[in-house]
């Protein structure tokens, strides 16, 4: 799934996507934080929203993505907005030519696109060579409460003058694990043109995350739910979970 069609549709798709509080969230994270935190890459950056807003704010940016379709559109945000951000088209399980940065951050469900324990260490150990030490990795991740209860075994629909869109998502054989079935129709001239994408996502328990983490040398050291910044707020029913690690000295 490399976003290619639905690149031009995805902000429309995600226009009510909360991308101020993520960037709230990371601000209040990096000014807690012992020395200064600059540099960050943002691993999985979509259509640079995130992106462009951190550069907004005075920070350095690296963003990187698979689709170049995403890219190309992040690309032209970035000089509406008139910041510097250098765009890398990479797979992260394969991220390469990126060093010493503060922070790494993951945002809007990445990491629940990789799917296996393996290329989910692949990707923790990818993040961590490209942090300086103590560099701080961000990244948040779908509950397996919201898939249970949200996602799975639900139709979502949407209709506008120039797109349309119907999603399935089915549930996986593994716990937390789904497929979303969309398709889309959007307005060329005067017709509509259908195109259709698979996605595949999953979640895993915070324990595995934590484990895989330590094997790739972070220190795990927050857990929060829902974009709070209070201690002790994760329950049951949280439905978006934000990780913080630490590379630990030495790695």
């Amino acid at each position: 799934m490399t976003y290619e069609l639905m690149a031009s549709v995805y902000d429309h798709l995600m226009e009510d996507a909360p991308y101020d509080e993520w960037v709230a969230f990371t601000n209040a994270i990096l000014e807690r934080a012992d020395a200064p935190m600059k540099r960050i890459v943002d691993l999985g950056c979509g259509t640079g929203i995130i992106t462009t807003k951190l550069a907004n704010a005075g920070y350095e940016l690296i963003g990187v993505d698979v689709s170049p379709d995403m890219l190309s559109q992040a690309h032209h945000r970035a000089e509406h907005n008139n910041v510097n951000v250098q765009w890398l088209c990479q797979d992260l399980r394969h991220l390469e030519g990126i060093k010493e940065m503060d922070v790494a951050i993951s945002y809007c469900d990445v990491m629940n696109y990789i799917t296996t324990e393996e290329d989910l260490l692949t990707v923790f150990q990818n993040a961590a060579d490209a942090l300086r030490r103590d560099g701080l990795f961000i990244f948040d991740v779908h509950s397996l409460y919201h898939v249970e209860h949200h996602c799975i075994n639900q139709t979502f629909a949407d209709v506008t003058d120039t797109s349309a869109y119907i999603w399935f998502c089915m549930e996986g054989e593994s716990r937390g694990e789904m497929y979303h079935d969309l398709t889309f129709f959007t307005k060329v001239s005067d017709t509509y043109k259908k195109f259709t994408e698979l996605h595949h996502q999953r979640t895993f328990p915070i324990e595995r995350y934590k484990y895989l983490l330590n094997q790739a040398g972070f220190e795990f050291c927050n857990l929060y739910g829902d974009f709070s910044l209070k201690e002790e707020t994760v329950t049951e029913e949280t439905e978006r979970l934000f990780i913080i690690a630490r590379k630990k000295a030495g790695n």
